[in-house]
């Protein structure tokens, strides 16, 4: 927000009355407002930027020769989770900069689901010194499925209107169509208490179509960051909603969505990018937003197109393109110098004025923020976790029966709704590990009720062992997957003991583990020590034969229940469209 103060500083410095402290010579500027690039200087005074014009002679400060580099804004990410990051956000710094991101819109509604709205508050003190920017978008559904599940954390319309008052919210976050569709008072009255602050609401459409996608829309969403097919992103496009092409570890929709919009020649406007939920690792191998717009430019679209989707797109989505999204007078000064416009890898990183990350590596200290006790003590078991845990009594006589099972893909979270047979043995329902039909389970861990909700899952190709996570969307209960009941007892009971992160358990031994202590979500150890703790338990994992590219980041989202066609919680198997419990054994 612009100040007096702000406001003269920059318009003297633009007439000559005072001088200005950096400027940008020999640049070819991106001018995503009219789609050119053309060569020109680039002065800043403070924090923004004072003028962009090819003949002016203003002085400067210090004087920096760009060498004939491209000057693109700073990358916006249009949806986000840090918790899925698995680092703080001071952490986070240091992989997300130096690849050009300079704002984050992110939803916080993993921590609030797991502590609520002092949740919220303990991950966002130390925000404002960070060399990137945050913007919130208030989680509008803390818990994901009320009656449904057990939380740590409840975000009702008191503390949601509170969070909306907040200078750093810029929306209400993503709300799946059961809270719409369903006519839901609480949330219709979140709706409202956004729009009627001016600030947008984002959606989260998935699976949804024709008239009840119609309605949905007309209730005040925003925007989708769902869609998975071309067809999904035109009709969204048509009814004047935004669309949010994300690509992040498990949910790979870039190529599919980019090459449908240059097949259709359709006009990216209403397009942004997101990377929704991303771990370190991926970040670090690939990169951030520039990997979409990379990917993007790949595919056959045109460099400037893809910059403006990472930019001026999403910043006039937000409400925000006087502040952020291009480099015009007045605007912060967040600028990526890069070499090549077919190849966003920047060679230095501007934020608010200041060099911040040149040649991959962040040069502005961020130092790590003081965490509560409590954050880090979220893990309670109300009663001990064994073997007996995880039985499964079957309600049909015979040597086998029919279950539902949820069958995963690689690299998209959306799952199937499969019916397995399975046997019975000493009147318990096993798993069948040939056949790669697994036993999953969710652990309440609140220390509120004790639940254990148990189903099957197909797609994991664990040859033995078990997997578990205290991260399992968006209630963040343990989740488990194994091939034996000891296994997974003994990895639910290492999550309990490390409070909070991930595990992989072979005959009792445990062979890879990961400590995330901040909410049993984040870890607060620099980028390189977390990355390299990742490698090691995503080792681990396909040691026990799994094959998936982010056997964690999918074992987190298996619970989910707001994405089609089934879900698991502490309470049992969820259907999602129904948005109701349903049974395991047919």
């Amino acid at each position: 927000m612009r100040t007096y103060e702000d406001i003269k500083t920059v318009l003297e410095a633009g007439l000559k009355i005072q001088g200005c402290d950096l400027k940008l010579e020999n640049v070819n500027l991106v001018n995503v407002y009219s789609s050119q690039i053309y060569p020109t200087d680039i002065y800043i005074k403070g924090k923004r930027i004072v003028s962009i014009d090819p003949q002016a002679s203003l002085t400067a400060k210090e004087t920096l020769n760009c060498q004939g580099m491209y000057a693109i804004p700073g990358l916006i990410d249009g949806h986000m989770h840090f918790e899925t990051t698995l680092l703080s956000p001071e952490s986070l710094a240091e992989v997300l900069v130096p690849q050009g991101t300079t704002t984050l819109m992110a939803d916080l509604m993993e921590i609030a689901n797991v502590a609520g709205i002092e949740g919220v508050k303990a991950l966002l003190n130390s925000i404002a010194s960070l060399p990137y920017r945050t913007y919130i978008q208030v989680s509008s559904r803390v818990p994901t499925a009320p009656g449904l599940e057990t939380t740590g954390g409840v975000l009702g319309l008191a503390e949601v209107e509170e969070l909306l008052n907040w200078r750093e919210s810029i929306s209400l976050g993503e709300l799946d169509p059961s809270k719409v569709l369903f006519v839901q008072d609480e949330y219709l009255r979140k709706i409202a208490a956004a729009l009627s602050r001016r600030k947008i609401v984002n959606g989260h459409a998935i699976g949804r179509s024709g008239q009840e996608l119609n309605a949905y829309a007309s209730a005040g969403m925003s925007d989708d960051h769902e869609c998975v097919t071309f067809q999904q992103l035109l009709e969204r496009v048509q009814l004047g909603m935004t669309v949010m092409i994300r690509e992040g570890s498990t949910e790979r929709n870039v190529e599919e969505l980019i090459r449908g919009v240059i097949r259709q020649g359709l006009s990216s406007e209403h397009l942004i990018f997101c990377t929704d939920d991303k771990h370190v690792i991926d970040i670090r191998n690939e990169g951030h937003i520039n990997y979409n717009v990379n990917k993007a430019i790949s595919l056959g679209m045109r460099p400037i197109q893809a910059i403006q989707m990472a930019t001026l797109n999403p910043a006039r989505h937000f409400r925000l393109e006087d502040e952020i999204g291009s480099i015009t007078p007045g605007r912060l000064a967040d600028i990526l110098l890069v070499k090549e416009l077919s190849d966003i890898t920047p060679v230095k990183v501007i934020y608010e004025g200041n060099v911040v990350a040149e040649n991959g590596r962040l040069v502005k200290e961020s130092n790590q923020g003081c965490y509560p006790k409590w954050i880090k003590e979220t893990v309670k078991l109300q009663k001990p976790i064994t073997e007996d845990s995880f039985h499964i009594p079957a309600k049909r006589q015979g040597p086998s029966t029919r279950v539902n099972v949820i069958r995963i893909y690689n690299d998209q979270i959306i799952n199937e709704w499969d019916i397995e047979e399975l046997p019975v043995v000493k009147g318990q329902i096993d798993n069948n590990p040939d056949q790669d039909v697994l036993k999953l389970a969710i652990v309440e861990r609140y220390g509120k009720t004790g639940g254990v909700g148990i189903g099957f899952v197909k797609g994991f190709r664990l040859k033995r062992g078990a997997l578990a996570t205290s991260m399992s969307h968006d209630h963040h209960n343990i989740v488990c997957v194994g091939t034996n009941d000891k296994d997974m007892a003994c990895a639910v009971n290492l999550i309990h003991k490390l409070q909070g992160g991930m595990a992989a358990v072979n005959n009792g031994e445990i062979i890879g583990k990961m400590e995330l202590p901040i909410g049993g979500l984040m870890s607060e150890k620099p980028a390189e020590v977390v990355l390299g703790e990742l490698e090691e338990v995503n080792k681990a994992a396909r040691q026990l034969g799994c094959t998936l590219t982010s056997p964690f980041m999918t074992l987190c989202f298996i619970s989910l229940p707001t994405v089609p066609k089934l879900g698991l919680t502490d309470f049992g198997l969820v259907d999602v469209l129904e948005h109701k419990l349903i049974d395991l054994e047919l």
